[in-house]
């Protein structure tokens, strides 16, 4: 039986969410915790941090100071210009590139870098990249598995190239959204077991096959616990230093960046918001097989977030989850089936084999229709 969130909306279907015996998930709780931070004092410590940063890179005469893992979106954006501007940094920012690269992303990152930062982007064997995208949207619904191992990978490969101890990454999903949080370092400091268990669900050298080598996935596997103790490399989380909300961070980005571009459509499919997950033309895709699987949508996840943060009501995100949440991606959709090399047929076979019958069932007209809805 599916159940919602008292406090927000989000279904107990969704993955490692946990309720409370009053009914609230783990991520609103989480949100009442975060009321309780002092926040001045993790400012002060994350001072200290650049203090010492900066330090390090002098005394071993470094080109950059740290590395940021960057889409060209709002969250890594804003992390990028206030480690910059804010607090003196000279960040190198690195994209593991979008399986379809849109105009959004490129005019994204290509504003960012007039303001005078050097950056990475990294594209990984474009064969490779369909063959494994095919093959998880086919297996567990999901065109994205490898690119969540690359996005892991990549920027943390580039700072041991580069030996840069230093990795900033945006929010720790699994305390910011609901979801099983590991150690009590784990808010803070990002490790390879929460990568593998949380972020990408296996090991990348298990997907060898006759067609795809061990080096062909070099770009997916993250760094042995070994190789990261040469540098001592730590990657933390900028949301445990300063309170996480995407609707603040797109509207500081925004600030600073005038010609920061939204979804020109006014809204994106699935959804109410323009301003999120605007790089990849296959993310509407990854949002709807979401609301396939697990019975919300992108609608559902945005509001949920700015229910969190005291940014909307709990009535409001109700009526938008009804209005946008089985919203089909039709805008990219032939382009996303040619990139997964599928017919229309084949396409409606591998959706309907991952809808869950605990979620949905054959209605009126032999339609598919949630069985407990918000």
């Amino acid at each position: 039986m599916i159940k919602f969130c008292n406090e927000c909306i989000m279904p107990n279907s969704r993955p490692r969410i946990v309720f409370n015996e009053k009914g609230i998930c783990n991520a609103c709780l989480h949100s009442k915790k975060k009321e309780k931070i002092n926040w001045n004092e993790r400012k002060l410590e994350f001072l200290e941090l650049v203090n010492k940063i900066k330090f390090d890179t002098k005394k071993n005469n470094r080109l950059y100071d740290c590395v940021v893992p960057w889409s060209g979106g709002k969250d890594s954006t804003s992390i990028a210009i206030k480690l910059k501007f804010e607090f003196g940094l000279n960040p190198l920012l690195v994209t593991f590139s979008p399986l379809i690269v849109n105009e959004c992303g490129n005019n994204n990152r290509n504003e960012l870098s007039k303001m005078g930062f050097d950056s990475v982007f990294l594209m990984p064997n474009q064969k490779v990249s369909k063959q494994l995208s095919k093959r998880f949207f086919l297996e567990r619904g999901n065109p994205k598995v490898a690119w969540d191992a690359g996005v892991n990978a990549g920027p943390v490969q580039i700072a041991l190239n580069y030996n840069i101890p230093t990795v900033f990454y945006a929010e720790h999903g699994e305390s910011e959204y609901g979801g099983l949080v590991l150690n009590k370092e784990s808010e803070k400091k990002r490790n390879l077991r929460e990568v593998i268990e949380h972020q990408v669900g296996d090991f990348p050298e298990n997907w060898v096959t006759e067609s795809i080598s061990l080096k062909d996935l070099s770009p997916y596997i993250y760094p042995s616990e070994e190789e990261l103790q040469k540098i001592d490399l730590t990657a933390y989380y900028f949301s445990y230093f300063f309170r996480w909300s995407m609707l603040d961070n797109f509207e500081y980005v925004k600030s600073k960046m005038p010609n920061f571009q939204t979804n020109p459509k006014g809204r994106t499919e699935g959804t109410f918001t323009d301003f999120d997950s605007l790089d990849d033309k296959i993310d509407n895709l990854y949002y709807y097989m979401q609301y396939v699987k697990f019975g919300f949508g992108r609608a559902t996840r945005d509001s949920c977030r700015m229910i969190q943060n005291n940014q909307m009501t709990r009535e409001k995100a109700i009526e938008l989850a009804r209005k946008y949440d089985n919203e089909f991606p039709s805008k990219d959709f032939n382009e996303v089936l040619s990139f997964l090399d599928l017919n229309e047929d084949e396409f409606e076979e591998i959706v309907n084999k991952h809808r869950n019958d605990e979620i949905w069932k054959t209605g009126l007209s032999n339609k598919w229709e949630l069985i407990n809805s918000i």
